[in-house]
């Protein structure tokens, strides 16, 4: 059994213990009107002067362990917003990374910037939980999840109005991906089955995604976007930056690197400066 198998396994524990209830759009839609302040992710990713930064608060992980021992949610929350991240990821996975909803809630409360749930979403009633716990966008992973859960998830939260990361590994993936036109396409250059990282991952999927025969750019319902594309994973310097950004990455994911750095607000600037 891969890693990721143990994981999805865990989670269906942790799900069978939320409250039996079937969700459709308008609880999802209600529970955001409730909560009151809307903050738009993918607009934040659409409209960066510069590649977009999604700044992960990641305390550890199956692979590496623990990243960052002297681990301060909200500190590290509002160091990344000051260096000008344009959005957060918010681990909220407690057994295999040490994350929480409580950070979700917390960081919400800190920072201005819009915020990713990042776990293993198996069941929509995780999709609520997100909302109640302050996220505005959720992570589909397209690997553990049949055709018929992308596509009822990915419905679910846009129609409610979050944003969905529809993330992927392979080309298999991205052909199941592509079914639903998503605005938002993650690939992830570590495999989550052997947890090796190839940069090269990327620059595969996205040459697929611009030359596959018949591909037309998502749409939203109200006007004609492009599907964005954004990089998981591996990035280490300013010249993976670069090398992800030629490929026709609009966005990077990171968390290891930032967080193992002495001085976060240092480490974005470096990653995400222009060449001259």
């Amino acid at each position: 059994m891969s890693i990721l198998d143990t994981i999805v396994e865990q989670k269906k524990l942790e799900v069978a213990k939320l409250p039996a209830r079937l969700i459709a759009a308008g609880d999802l839609r209600d529970a955001l009107l409730e909560r009151g302040e809307r903050r738009d992710f993918l607009a934040a990713l659409r409209n960066a002067s510069r590649i977009a930064l999604i700044a992960e608060v990641k305390k550890a992980s199956p692979s590496a362990g623990v990243i960052c021992k002297d681990f301060d949610p909200i500190r590290i929350a509002k160091e990344y917003e000051a260096a000008g991240a344009n959005c957060l990821s918010v681990l909220t996975d407690e057994k295999f990374f040490q994350g929480s909803l409580d950070y979700l809630r917390q960081i919400r409360a800190a920072v201005k910037l819009p915020l990713l749930r990042k776990d293993f979403i198996i069941d929509e009633r995780q999709i609520l939980e997100a909302i109640e716990w302050g996220a505005d966008a959720i992570l589909l992973i397209v690997a553990i999840l049949s055709d018929e859960q992308l596509e009822k998830f990915h419905s679910l939260a846009t129609e409610a109005g979050l944003a969905a990361l529809v993330e992927i590994h392979d080309e298999a993936e991205l052909e199941r991906a592509l079914k639903i036109s998503p605005l938002l396409i993650g690939v992830n250059n570590r495999n989550l089955k052997t947890f090796k990282v190839d940069l090269a991952t990327t620059e595969r999927l996205a040459a697929r995604l611009k030359s596959r025969a018949g591909f037309q750019p998502a749409l939203d319902r109200q006007d004609a976007r492009p599907t964005l594309l954004v990089a998981e994973s591996g990035i280490h310097s300013r010249a993976d930056v670069e090398r992800l950004k030629q490929c026709g990455a609009k966005a990077v994911l990171v968390g290891e690197s930032l967080m193992k750095h002495g001085d976060i607000g240092t480490k974005v600037r470096e990653l995400m400066r222009e060449s001259s």
